[in-house]
């Protein structure tokens, strides 16, 4: 398993509300990249077309209010992941950090891990910049 950390980000906004925002995978679109097409969510699952990659599906794992989000992918995916969303509240921001596990082939580990990097940093910065708005 190939583990991949998102930078920490210290968002202006309480947990509360960041964990409330990502509960619910119809506010994740907010948070994609141009690259992704094809979005379809409701509450608990999303579909969506990274273009030129691969078809992925995440569904909701389980939630620990206010401190941490668990997803795992879904359906018919290239390679099995989970994305962990981690919260801490500390007085008036709170620090938001993305863990990606992915079940990786060598030869893919090779050429995902930088995108995935990138993608999984993009997430939290665009989350900062939406929460504080």
């Amino acid at each position: 398993m190939t583990e991949i950390k998102s930078n920490k980000v210290s968002i202006n906004n309480t947990g509360k509300n960041i964990f409330s925002f990502l509960s619910d995978f119809n506010n994740f679109e907010k948070l994609m990249p141009e690259q992704v097409v094809n979005w379809k969510s409701t509450a608990d699952t999303c579909s969506f077309t990274i273009k030129g990659m691969a078809d992925l599906a995440m569904r909701v794992k389980s939630k620990s209010e206010f401190f941490e989000i668990n997803y795992v992918s879904d359906g018919k995916a290239p390679f099995g992941f989970t994305l962990h969303c981690f919260l801490a509240e500390n007085g008036n921001q709170t620090n938001v950090q993305i863990i990606l596990n992915a079940d990786l082939s060598t030869m893919l580990k090779l050429m995902a891990v930088r995108p995935l990097q990138n993608f999984i940093n993009l997430l939290v910065d665009k989350l900062k910049e939406i929460m504080e708005e």
